[in-house]
């Protein structure tokens, strides 16, 4: 009995909680849905309401606990919890329900205000991308319209393949009378052959005997001159060997082997030899060339002397030139900076008024007034 007791204890405390809940609902609903009443941020009584009830309920259910200290209590107490359990969740499943009613019924997808941009039939609502071959909506930035792609392709197939198939037929027409022509070609080509080569066979016939009387006529002649260029050879050889001693001999005597000097004095003059029989220089002639040579090494470090000193000139002007291209190039880099100060200056402008044009179009251009369907969908509950 003091089991049923306490279940029923129970019961009433879960009842008198639920109605508590609904009324503070109630409260909450007056207040939010009343203007005048209704503040912008939290509510802080109210929270501090929600607060003391907690911790009134807090308190009695520590003190609930105290009080069901035996097993039989616990086990009355958990059938009683898991009944309130299964209770809420048929309540979260009702509210659930009828919260997706009211969307399928009062918010549905149609009646935003940007459904246009995610409506699965908005291909079929829209116009198509191109109604005839001269839509002026079809620009050349469009892509819509491409070479080929026109409305009247079939027509158009047709007679192409019609077209085709004249030309093909003219085609056929004009290899067949290039056959013809190939063979009539071909056969008077191969009856003129076979004449050239008739007359060719009676020319070589003819070039034949003509070229064996000429080698026999030649053979005889090539003996005939064999035989003289023997003897020739042989009067040569003789001939030969008489002047070779008479120069051996005249090589003995001369002045060459001798060494005479005398015999390298040119005929054109004392300061003149043959090379090929002078034996040397003597010591003023060697005096006169060291002195020549003397005089070149001054001669060339004068020129050297003189190279230097253009070299040094032709130094002094570039650095002068490059001092004054350094010049030209900093006064340049001047004028360039303030180029692009202006640049900047009028950039900036132009970017303010862009900014305004911005502005004005979305605040006096782009506005959109909402409709009273859209102010409907508020106000429909407190949370």
């Amino acid at each position: 009995m003091s089991g049923l007791g306490l279940g029923r204890e129970a019961q009433e405390a879960a009842a008198a909680a639920l109605e508590r809940r609904r009324q503070r609902e109630l409260q909450r609903q007056s207040r939010i849905f009343n203007a005048r009443l209704r503040t912008i941020g939290v509510d802080k009584d109210a929270l501090d309401a929600q607060v003391k009830d907690r911790k009134i309920q807090e308190a009695a259910e520590k003190h609930e606990m105290k009080n069901w200290y035996t097993s039989n209590e616990i086990k009355q107490n958990d059938k009683i919890m898991c009944m309130l359990e299964e209770r809420q969740k048929y309540d979260i499943r009702n509210i659930n329900k009828a919260f997706s009613d009211f969307q399928k019924n009062f918010q549905k997808p149609e009646t935003r205000r940007e459904f246009d941009l995610s409506d699965p039939q908005a291909l079929k609502k829209d116009r198509p991308a191109r109604l005839s071959d001269s839509d002026p909506r079809c620009t050349v930035s469009g892509l819509q319209k491409f070479m080929g792609e026109d409305l009247n392709y079939s027509l158009r197939m047709k007679f192409q393949k019609e077209q085709l198939r004249e030309w093909s037929l003219q085609q056929q027409r004009d290899w067949k009378n290039a056959l013809a022509d190939k063979k009539f070609l071909d056969d008077l080509h191969d009856k003129n052959r076979i004449e050239l080569d008739r007359k060719t066979m009676e020319q070589q016939q003819t070039e034949e005997e003509t070229r064996r009387a000429v080698c026999a006529v030649t053979k005889e002649f090539n003996r005939s001159q064999a035989a003289e260029l023997a003897e020739r050879k042989k009067r040569e050889k003789h001939q030969k060997m008489k002047d070779d001693m008479d120069e051996i001999s005249s090589l003995l005597q001369g002045d060459l082997l001798s060494e005479n000097p005398e015999q390298a004095i040119s005929s054109f003059g004392r300061h003149r030899v043959i090379t090929d029989r002078w034996k040397g220089m003597n010591q003023d002639q060697l005096m006169a060339i060291r002195s020549s040579q003397q005089q070149q090494v001054l001669e060339k470090l004068r020129l050297k002397e003189e190279e230097h000193r253009r070299d040094a000139e032709w130094d002094r002007r570039s650095i002068q030139a490059a001092r004054a291209q350094l010049i030209l190039g900093r006064h340049q880099q001047r004028q360039s900076r303030e180029r692009c100060r202006a640049l900047d200056s009028i950039n900036a402008e132009l970017s303010q008024e862009q900014k305004s044009k911005n502005i004005y179009l979305k605040e006096e251009e782009y506005s959109n007034v909402p409709t009273s369907q859209y102010f409907a969908q508020f106000n429909t509950t407190s949370r």
